[in-house]
């Protein structure tokens, strides 16, 4: 497997591999002592410094910093102007052309389909056009996506509504979106803006407090980034990687990639999806994990494969596991089921195990077997573990562990030299895709992180990739500066990035490997206990599985 360092070197050989396509505050006065300095967040200034690479090149851009401590500031960034040629339109889901008849009703199409659907809708009044949709070429996709069929423009979404009903009175299903988010390439009207970011910059040789992932009380429950950085006295915080959002994908939660808390291993890799390492002082690097969980018997007389950690057995969400069905390869926001697996469980998980059949082993302080359960579901004791096995994998487990043997669990995380990530107490590592940035230019593996689906008529990638939505970044720069970014999405105030302008943005902030993060709805950013953002869901603030908080102290 070809090795990758801190930049994510040799990506494209390795994508071949898997056979994937090709202004500012200064602290006041006083003692120098960074501990002891107060920031005053009311007396910000605009910041001098470049321009975003973000829609035209002519748009005004205003930037306000604010320092939060020596070595960690928040840049506000406001790009672009209200754009009145932007309206709002009634978007058609254009029904599959497969002889399924369970096959899902999608936003694009081959040409022939949208023009068949467009001309029974005019047919039935309704003023339908075909727009053919171009993606911006990325590292292994992008370019032509298909045929869109929408109706109308308005000034409001309401005003959509009439339109709407006479596309669904004709059959078909029918939503009203707003044209400002769009990823379309080279459509001029969108290069206008506005766009809304928020930018913490951590410098580790200034910074003497601490970068940090957090969960919560426990990994199955979730708890807003506001809520998270309360709890830690947090100084300013971000949303974190993806998580399980539906309790038929696992536990609500539970990270949906790799976790590192403290060193210690609470959930395996997606395939080799990139993750952001946070070692000693806050040094942080991009990097590809590879998953080596084993089971093991004292004196070596037996080893078995481990699957996973902390998660509910047999659903495997974003997949890029061993065995998965579908696919072994990563595939966002799509769970993957595998009927034989045995799964570890440590304390962080929550009060309990999840229940079911199958069996489970129990494991003390020692590694020693405490108990052998015909079904599963059951404490986990403390700095301990368990096992949980379904299918086949019962016997196996079964006949490595008896009451009074000892076990070794290993939840090794491979990095690109092909040896384990070296962690120790303040190493955390928070899961994320698709690379972003890697060696200083863009270079979006969207394929190769699991965002391209086959048979769904790009409208996956359309939606998740294309389009404009809310994200969160995270990144180093060429000092060693860790950015975290968050850019509004899904408003009329701020048209949110396409994955593609999300990469454009990182490198014009400076940064040289970045990823992206959990977004959309989940993209938040807290100073000082208040959100500062404009999270996109209706209902405000989205609990999320983890977040990236800064600490005014560093851990011992």
């Amino acid at each position: 497997m070809p090795a990758f360092n801190r930049r994510l070197s040799r990506t494209a050989v390795a994508a071949l591999a898997l056979g994937l396509p090709l202004a500012c505050l200064v602290a006041p006065a006083g003692p120098s002592n960074a501990a002891a300095w107060t920031p005053a967040h009311a007396a910000a200034a605009p910041a001098a410094s470049g321009i975003l690479d973000l829609g035209a090149a002519d748009l005004p851009e205003n930037r306000t910093e604010t320092k939060l401590a020596p070595g960690l500031t928040r840049t506000s960034i406001t790009r672009g102007t209200p754009n009145q040629n932007l309206q709002w339109t009634a978007e058609v889901a254009i029904p599959s052309a497969s002889p399924d008849p369970d096959a899902p009703a999608s936003a694009l199409s081959a040409e022939a389909q949208a023009r068949s659907v467009a001309g029974k809708l005019q047919a039935a009044g309704v003023p339908a056009r075909v727009e053919h949709v171009q993606s911006p070429r990325l590292a292994d996709s992008g370019g032509d996506l298909g045929y869109r069929v929408r109706a109308g423009q308005f000034p409001t979404k309401a005003d959509g509504s009439a339109t709407v009903a006479k596309i669904k009175a004709a059959g078909y299903a029918s939503s009203v979106i707003y044209t400002g988010w769009d990823g379309d390439e080279g459509t001029a009207e969108n290069t206008r803006g506005p766009w809304k970011l928020e930018v913490l910059t951590i410098d580790p040789k200034e910074f003497r407090g601490e970068l940090e992932s957090s969960f919560g009380p426990n990994l199955q429950d979730r708890e807003t980034t506001s809520q998270l950085a309360a709890a830690a006295g947090a100084l300013a915080a971000v949303n974190g990687g993806y998580f399980v959002l539906d309790p038929k994908a696992g536990a609500p939660g539970d990270p949906a990639g790799t976790a590192v808390r403290d060193g210690k291993v609470l959930s395996e890799p997606v395939g080799d999806r990139p993750s952001l390492v946070i070692g000693p002082k806050d040094q942080s690097s991009i990097q590809r994990l590879h998953w080596a969980g084993s089971v093991t018997a004292a004196g070596n007389t037996g080893k078995l494969a481990l699957d996973g950690v902390n998660r509910v057995p047999g659903l495997i969400r974003n997949c890029g596991g061993t065995d998965d069905t579908p696919i072994s390869l990563p595939l966002h926001d799509f769970t993957c089921t595998d009927a034989d697996e045995i799964v570890a469980f440590t304390p962080e998980f929550g009060s309990a195990t999840p229940s079911g059949p199958g069996m489970e082993v129990v494991l003390d302080v020692h590694g020693t077997v405490t108990a052998v359960n015909s079904v599963r579901g059951t404490a986990v004791p403390a700095g301990g573990h368990t096992l949980q096995a379904t299918g086949a994998d019962v016997d196996k487990l079964a006949a490595l562990a008896k009451v009074g043997s000892r076990l070794k669990v290993e939840t090794d995380l491979i990095n690109g030299d092909g040896k384990p990530l070296k962690t120790g107490a303040t190493t955390d590592v928070v899961n994320g895709g698709p690379v972003l940035i890697e060696d200083g230019a863009v270079h979006v593996t969207a394929a190769r992180d699991g965002m391209v689906r086959s048979g769904d008529s790009n409208s996956f990638y359309y939606g998740w990739v294309h389009k404009r939505n809310p994200r969160t970044i995270a990144g180093v720069d060429a000092e060693g500066r860790t950015l975290l970014v968050t850019a509004d999405g899904r408003q009329t105030t701020s048209l949110g990035l396409s994955i593609k302008e999300a990469a454009d943005v990182a490198r014009s902030l400076g940064m040289v490997d970045a990823i992206n993060l959990d977004g959309g709805g989940s993209t938040t950013m807290v100073q000082d206990g208040q959100v500062v953002n404009s999270p996109s869901d209706a209902t405000g603030e989205r609990p999320v599985g983890d977040a990236l908080l800064l600490l005014p102290g560093r851990r011992s």
